[in-house]
């Protein structure tokens, strides 16, 4: 049940840590990590230094852009009961205060002051010429792996992606000119790369660059569930709560013209997760309707959706990130967001300790905006930037026996748009994910940029260069340059390229691409080339943001914050979140890759080959 009194209790406090203590413990975190680093001490006094950095990330570094100047809003319905209880399809009424909070079409925050988002001119956008970074910075010449981890965290990712943010389709008119180095073989001259569209919801163009999301900023699977009622009428069945498969379980084969297969990041690797966890929604209702005979379609369809969008959250936030940032200290800090301090144990035999996050975790605590309007932000999406994470290569092979399907490697191009379907047809889904679960992913770093998507040719047939793009969008949506970015933080920036990175003749190149300034090194260059803490797949700094986005996107969601009960999820949806990780949804539906999973400690980690003895 929901009551005011929570509701008022969220709203009356900022959660910042007030007083002289918060004052010292803040002062003392940033002290000791700019002279040590967090990730050289000791466990207890690192988690108490980033337990001090995400306090100040709270107060400093979450800004609003939505009392900016603002026409043409979209249309919030008017809240009905079931909204108390109920994920509504667009994200209005998470937020009860604030009904339009985080809804689909509403803008992006910001991590920055809006000061320092400022509107670039056409030559801070194109200057030096994003091709040249990607021809020059990014370019694969040999497969760096991430080792610690398997190649399943790529596709994760994009499919985690596609349910936290979209800049929506560009324009077609007026795209950036990139001019080209007299030696560079792209086909067309210049280089044409489309705009991100202009913010719908803003009366002008003036600054600071804003931009809306066309998925809801919740993290409520709208890539399984939709944003718009139409999406999720489509993915119905409409029979005991349940979405739409085939006989054989497999989800219905898009048309040719389907949206999905129209998108230019539409592969292979998103199709398993897509089936999986629409398989895992079929049977969250089937265990519902087991436990409620009486229940109709609707509500089956209410809590199971629920449970499957708390189930992804959770896998993301002790499973993924934990393989992909593998740091001791990172893994307990990331385990207690969801459990707290005390630890699942403790939880799971007691229940919640204390209304605290840091005892019992954000899960099942009071909802908390920190004084500033919920949504993700420009900066969030930026670092997620992490293209390197994906092979050009995938050795794909049969789970029984480790056999190759062919004697050389599928290429990424063959396992991308529309065509790839038909693959399926050879290579069954759990051979794909077996495939994936025993080789590694790239490293997030320079000179491991997939060659495959320098070269990426979009379902509408336009050849792109992602690494240029990437590179192009950050500049373009007022994201600050990586000096300044670290600045904002709080964070040193380096004086000079040999601070930037140890391989002098990264440096040397950096120097001559930059015109020898290191502040104008881009965003993604710097995040790629700095050193890493040790077990992480990619950059200190944008582990800066995750630290107050991860844990933002359960504190100011309800569903999973103060309305994470069985009152909302039901007693067995609450069992069932507890007892379930990604290895265990991956063995519901494909017991056949049990030997594979089985010394696996996280899914997202490698897995056992069929040949690697008994």
């Amino acid at each position: 049940m929901i009551t005011s009194k929570r509701i008022d209790r969220a709203a009356t406090s900022n959660g910042h840590w007030s007083g002289l203590w918060g004052r010292a413990h803040r002062a003392a975190a940033q002290a000791l990590d700019r002279s040590r680093g967090w990730d050289r001490l000791s466990l207890p006094l690192a988690l108490a230094v980033l337990a001090g950095l995400r306090d100040s990330l709270r107060r400093h570094n979450l800004v609003d852009t939505s009392a900016l100047p603002t026409t043409q809003l979209p249309a919030v319905p008017p809240r009905e009961p079931r909204m108390l209880t109920e994920r509504t399809v667009d994200g209005t009424h998470n937020d009860l205060r604030a009904p339009a909070t985080g809804m689909a079409g509403s803008r992006f925050g910001r991590n920055i002051p809006l000061s320092a988002a400022t509107r670039p001119t056409s030559a801070q956008v194109l200057e030096p010429s994003p091709r040249e970074v990607s021809r020059q910075l990014m370019t694969r010449r040999e497969f760096i792996p991430a080792t610690s981890v398997n190649a399943l965290v790529a596709p994760w990712l994009q499919w985690m992606i596609r349910d936290w943010f979209s800049h929506g389709t560009s324009p077609t008119d007026s795209p950036w000119q990139v001019d080209l180095a007299g030696d560079d073989p792209w086909p067309g001259r210049p280089m044409t790369i489309m705009r991100t569209r202009e913010d719908p919801t803003r009366p002008d163009t003036a600054s600071p660059r804003t931009s809306i999301n066309t998925c809801t900023h919740w993290w409520d699977a709208s890539q399984i569930y939709g944003s718009t009622a139409q999406q999720q009428r489509e993915s119905r069945a409409f029979e005991g709560g349940k979405l739409r498969v085939e006989a054989d379980r497999m989800l219905p084969t898009p048309r040719s013209d389907h949206p999905t297969l129209q998108e230019p990041g539409f592969w292979l690797g998103l199709v398993p997760l897509q089936t999986l966890f629409t398989r895992e929604h079929n049977a969250v209702c089937d265990m519902l309707a087991a436990e409620f005979p009486r229940w109709g379609d609707e509500e089956l369809f209410q809590r199971a959706r629920l449970v499957v969008a708390a189930l992804t959250a959770k896998i993301h936030t002790v499973e993924w990130t934990p393989a992909v940032i593998s740091h001791p200290v990172t893994v307990t800090a990331l385990r207690a967001n969801w459990w707290g301090l005390a630890g699942e144990r403790l939880g799971r035999a007691f229940g919640r300790l204390s209304d605290s996050e840091l005892v019992s975790g954000i899960p099942g605590s009071p909802t908390q905006d920190y004084g500033v309007p919920y949504s993700l932000t420009e900066e969030f999406a930026a670092v997620y930037r992490m293209h390197p994470l994906v092979p050009d290569l995938f050795d794909l092979r049969s789970h029984v026996d480790d056999g190759r399907y062919r004697a050389e490697p599928y290429t990424l191009r063959e396992l991308s748009g529309p065509k790839s379907l038909a693959l399926l047809d050879t290579v069954p889904i759990a051979d794909f994910l077996y495939s994936l679960g025993t080789e590694h992913p790239g490293l997030v770093t320079l000179n491991n940029f997939p060659a495959s998507l320098q070269e990426f040719v979009r379902p509408d047939g336009k050849l792109m260069d992602l690494a240029a793009v990437d590179v192009l969008r950050h500049r373009e949506l007022g994201v600050p340059r990586y000096c300044e970015f670290r600045r904002r933080l709080r964070l040193r920036a380096p004086a000079t390229f040999e601070e930037l990175t140890d391989d002098p003749d990264v440096a040397g190149q950096m120097s001559r691409l930059y015109g020898g300034d290191v502040e104008q090194v881009d965003l993604m260059v710097g995040l790629y080339a700095e050193r890493r803490p040790a077990g992480f797949a990619f950059s200190d700094t944008a582990f800066r943001i995750f630290i107050v986005m991860a844990s933002r996107r359960l504190n100011s969601d309800r569903f999973l914050s103060q309305d994470f009960t069985p009152a909302v999820y039901t007693a067995p949806g609450m069992q069932w979140l507890a007892d379930n990780t990604m290895a265990s949804v991956i063995v519901r539906h494909h017991p056949e890759l049990r030997p594979a999973l089985r010394t696996a400690p996280n899914a997202f980690t490698p897995w056992q080959r069929a040949d690697a003895g008994a």
